[in-house]
């Protein structure tokens, strides 16, 4: 992964990493949400889901101290990093501005 991972990172259009574990009760309350976020942001946002148990090299790069945790990557950057579940439209009020810059 972590080739990849690397590569997924410095897309044009930012990519909203989902760091979750299938043990984590809220990282399952996340999924449909995400799945609304992306069906409204279209193309302008790739969602990328990691499982930190499978991915701790990553994980612990990115210092991932609890699940969910989300980053929105742009050219390699962190743009933006959230823990936690955001509704649907708090989560879109917090992209939608960062995917116009």
């Amino acid at each position: 992964m972590k080739g990849s991972f690397n590569k997924i990172i410095q897309s044009e259009t930012p990519v909203l990493i989902d760091f979750y574990a299938d043990w984590c009760a809220p990282c399952k309350m996340l999924t449909p949400i995400l799945k609304d976020v992306k069906q409204e942001l279209g193309d302008r946002i790739k969602i990328v889901k990691i499982d930190v148990d499978s991915n701790s090299n990553i994980a612990g790069r990115y210092q991932i101290r609890g699940v969910p945790t989300m980053i929105l990557f742009k050219r390699g950057e962190i743009r933006w990093r959230k823990s936690g579940v955001l509704p649907k439209d708090a989560l879109l009020q917090e992209l939608r501005p960062l995917l116009e810059s």
